[in-house]
């Protein structure tokens, strides 16, 4: 072929062109789409079309305002994109108003440290008050600062939300609402307010709930001490023995607690031995003798005096060892003998079991520990002052010195800390706001806890499944709900002191200081007298008021409320105003929510409304390194999400999470966001060439009416009918599991249909046509209206992963339109059943074809296939089959039942489409072209001139 003729050639060729580029440019081109989408309203059109569908309710559980967004944070939000996404493509009205987690410890302590660094001398001249209100003021501008920064982050990801009005727990409304649900719990009879131990927060002097706690290794001391029992006479009578004494040996982690002992607890059915140790008699559980001669390396021979059951020993007084009192050996069913010497040191002031056993045997909480850790003055005055963690080496010393102590040794366990500051906690006795959750409702003979078990074995859908045992394990075991907190930054608990100590709170009162804050916000508890708080109360219409009520005397109490209990009430304060409803289709969060969100919803749900808040709960894992390690900026593993969309853009880093099995642990590197954007680059490659071979008049082949018009014309074996049988099949497939969360098998779908079913099969066979038919072709025109309909489907397929990208792609063929606006597409339509032999023998020709390179037979179209005879039914594809194999040309033989390759190599080759079929002969301008191809020159020529 001559140059002349090369060049003349080219130019008679259909070759794709689009506009739709290669390279997607998604760093700078999605900041763009954001604003046309800002820009055109989409959030607020979307929810005007779809007002009338059928509703799911998404409800968003609040990030802190605290901070950039992180990995963990593109998880959550795309996630929760994905749902409303997918539910809009499924024809439902799905609104999603983001939110905020506000209050709390982490921005207080944030601004704290600010004011000390900065105002510290004005600080301290303030009342405590006045300090009050000046951290709240800073709270509140540090919050609104984040909150509107994560915004902004949050949207770069291509969420689609109703981002200008949020819900803020820190919001006048939210407050109003949450106050009311707490109403509800006081009329239901299971708000109460106690001494009792909670865990306690020393380096930032609050208590903290279970969901605020982290486990970490802490080395601590432990000891074993003697406690010398008092009435020795006492126990002689029940061992029937002369001793000159003995004593009850405990063993405790905590040695800092020892000067809150008030008891020492014993099983009343295990066995206690007396033993002989050297000169002194020792009381422990008989079936922890080796294991304490082991630990505390006890050389000298161990004789048992005498062995009792513990019910014979309850009642025995021992004396303190170095406080000036004496305690009971007392009965506790959670004595165990898997540690320690089956009696167990009991402060009823620092431990919940301890706490318990203190109840049943009259004994006070006591709790010698301040707020910050340091004993007060009714301990020996060695300890006074000192800080718990100062003072356990000298108490272990004292105890040495006054022979109490047998043994000491280092040891590391798990321990509690804040999960904020790090720092270890401690169970401390304070007066502290609870919710029961044993103690049944007023209008329901269930407790929280019977409910809450109910409805999670009953009427909830976990996804995945493991999270119903879970949360029902943390319901089961959790102890009441205690909902105060001692700090400035966050929502007032509505109660007064009346001047006899009496505390006034009811569920009217609550209602009333409700309305106060829905008008003025939790400001006003801090800036106006009780009176002006309670204007809207009606005392004499309460019958729970205290009996001598004197409003004008009352003071205002200043704990806040757990922001667990705010979050956990959002419900109410946001899908019952933007749905009309207070049950959500769907919560969405990470595990750990399993103890925090979820959890304590449903525990605030039931106790105003006795119903869950959710239908759905489905859980994420944790965001870790690729080695499973916990990412930290601090251990210099953490992914920056600013540098990943640079680098990738959002729509690389949705398809990476579309790719996840979400329910487990998702480690996190680079190389994943590279295999990420190569799995987007092949999907971007395909629509482009969909594109780049469409009429210019595409664009009209966008209702189910005119698509199944012309499906109606195709005639069932071809190539279109049977790509759009399974566009249709996927269409099905991907709405399906869009409808069950599986967003990853959606995803594998579309990858596979695209990259096979499209890219390596249909385009590859049609490509022919489409470059060298003439533009009217009818099997080319025809191509191009099903390409239309796979784009059309694949658009809205992908829109809930790849927003922007299938944006791009629809408005190419709908300039002025929004493929997030569009009408969902379907059609019937199925296969010829020969189809499924036609794609068996398409695999083993591929395979002939790859071993036939080793004869030298490296392009297909320099071969043809023979099928065997038994194939025969297959030549009603005949028009096809050479296409859908790749090849020049398709026969069938009578005998030899295999396919063979036949080497056309010898065989004159079509100058202008490379194939090698019966029609290619030497034309008069010296060139070799098929019948089709010089009928197309011809007419193309003509045309020209």
């Amino acid at each position: 072929m001559t140059e002349k003729n090369k060049n003349q050639y080219k130019k008679t060729l259909n070759l794709p062109q689009t506009p739709f580029p290669m390279r997607a440019n998604l760093a700078q081109n999605e900041p763009l789409r954001l604003k046309e989408w800002k820009k055109k309203k989409l959030y607020e059109k979307i929810q005007e079309k779809t007002a009338s569908n059928a509703p799911f309710i998404f409800h968003d559980g609040p990030p802190y305002a605290n901070g950039d967004i992180h990995v963990g944070h593109l998880l959550n939000k795309v996630l929760k994109d994905f749902v409303t996404r997918s539910q809009l493509l499924l024809g439902r009205h799905c609104p999603y108003t983001p939110g905020w987690d506000c209050h709390g410890l982490p921005i207080e302590h944030k601004v704290m440290t600010t004011l000390f660094e900065t105002q510290k001398e004005q600080l301290a001249q303030l009342s405590e008050n006045e300090q009050r209100q000046l951290i709240r003021k800073e709270c509140l501008a540090y919050a609104k600062k984040y909150i509107k920064l994560q915004a902004t982050q949050m949207q770069r990801l291509l969420t689609l939300a109703d981002y200008d009005r949020p819900y803020l727990t820190m919001s006048k409304h939210f407050e109003a609402e949450t106050i009311r649900v707490f109403a509800q719990h006081i009329k239901e009879g299971i708000v109460y307010r106690q001494l009792k131990p909670v865990h306690w927060s020393i380096e930032n002097q609050t208590a903290l709930a279970d969901a605020e706690l982290e486990y970490f290794d802490k080395k601590d001391t432990s000891v074993y001490v003697k406690f010398p029992i008092k009435n020795i006479n006492a126990l002689n009578t029940i061992i029937g023995n002369t001793l000159p004494n003995a004593s009850a040996l405990i063993w405790t982690t905590t040695p800092w607690t020892l000067p809150a002992n008030l008891g020492i607890s014993i099983h009343p059915k295990f066995d206690y031995a007396i033993v002989a140790l050297n000169n002194e008699y020792l009381i422990i559980a008989k079936d922890r003798i080796d294991e304490v001669k082991r630990t505390c390396d006890i050389t000298d021979k161990i004789n048992i005096i005498n062995t009792v059951k513990g019910d014979a020993l309850l009642g025995l007084e021992y004396q303190h060892p170095f406080c000036d009192r004496n305690g009971q050996l007392l009965s506790a069913d959670y004595v165990t003998l898997e540690d320690g010497t089956g009696l167990v040191h009991t402060a009823p002031g620092h431990g919940v079991d301890d706490y318990q056993t203190g109840l049943a045997n009259q004994l006070d909480p006591y709790c010698p520990v301040l707020a910050d850790g340091t004993f007060d003055n009714s301990v020996p005055k060695w300890l006074q002052g000192q800080h718990i963690w100062k003072a356990n080496p000298k108490i272990v010393a004292h105890l040495k010195n006054s022979g109490h102590l047998l043994h000491d040794q280092e040891f590391v366990h798990s321990y509690p800390h804040d999960w904020r500051s790090k720092t270890p906690v401690i169970f401390r006795s304070t007066e502290q706001w609870f919710i029961s959750v044993d103690q049944p409702l007023k209008s329901n003979t269930h407790s929280l806890r019977e409910m809450a078990l109910s409805h999670i074995n009953n009427d909830i859908n976990f996804v995945p499944q493991w999270g119903k045992k879970r949360l029902a394990g943390m319901i089961e075991n959790r102890p009441d709900w205690c909902i105060s907190r001692q700090r400035a930054w966050g929502l007032p608990i509505p109660a007064f002191q009346c001047q006899n100590g009496e505390i006034f709170l009811t569920h009217q009162s609550s209602m009333a200081i409700a309305q106060i804050f829905e008008e003025k916000g939790s400001n006003a508890w801090f800036e106006c007298s009780p009176a002006e708080l309670l204007i809207h109360y009606d005392p004499q219409n309460d019958p729970d008021k205290p009996k001598t009520l004197n409003i004008n005397e009352l003071t205002h109490c200043y704990d806040i409320f757990d922001v667990w209990f705010e979050s956990g009430s959002s419900w109410n304060a946001v899908i019952k105003h933007t749905q009309n409803s207070t049950v959500a289709d769907l919560y969405l969060e990470g595990s750990d929510q399993h103890r925090g969100w979820f959890h304590l919803s449903l525990l605030a749900s039931l106790g105003a409304q006795q119903t869950p808040p959710f239908k759905q709960l489905l859980t994420h894992g944790f965001i870790v390194d690729k080695n499973g390690h916990k990412m930290s900026k601090s251990v210099g593993n953490a992914l920056e999400v600013e540098t990943l969309l640079k680098k990738y853009g959002a729509e690389v880093a949705r398809w990476w999470v579309s790719s996840l099995s979400y329910e487990n642990d998702i480690k996190v590197d680079l190389q994943f966001f590279d295999i990420a954007s190569e799995g987007y680059r092949k999907i971007r490659n395909t629509l482009r060439f969909l594109l780049s071979n469409l009429p210019s008049n595409s664009g009209t082949l966008n209702t189910s009416t005119s698509i199944q018009a012309f499906i109606h014309s195709l005639d069932v074996n071809t190539l279109e009918h049977y790509i759009l049988s399974q566009t249709q099949q996927l269409s099905e497939k991907v709405n399906h599991a869009y409808d069950t969360f599986a967003f990853r098998q959606a995803q594998q779908l579309i990858y596979q249909f695209m990259t096979e079913d499209l890219s390596a099969f249909y385009c590859m066979a049609i490509k022919d046509r489409l470059y060298c038919d003439l533009i009217e072709s009818p099997r080319r025109q025809r191509a191009q209206s099903c390409m239309e309909i796979i784009l059309e489907v694949v658009c809205r397929l992908l829109a809930p992963i790849l927003p922007h990208t299938s944006e791009e792609c629809f408005q190419l063929l709908h300039p002025e339109d929004s493929v997030h606006l569009s009408d969902s597409i379907s059609f019937k339509l199925s296969p010829d059943p020969n189809w499924s032999m036609i794609l068996e023998r398409r695999s083993q020709v591929l395979k002939q074809l790859e071993e036939s390179k080793a004869k030298g037979i490296e392009n297909p179209l320099d071969a043809g296939i023979q099928l065997p005879q038994s194939d025969e039914a297959l030549l009603q594809f005949s028009p096809d089959l050479s296409d859908i194999f790749g090849v020049s040309r398709v026969s069938v033989q009578t005998k030899d039942p295999n396919i063979h390759v036949q080497d056309l190599r010898n065989e004159p080759r079509c100058e202008r489409s490379w194939r090698r079929d019966l029609s290619v002969h030497l034309h008069e301008n010296g060139s070799y072209l098929s019948k089709r191809d010089a009928n197309a020159i011809e007419q193309i020529l003509t045309k020209e001139k």
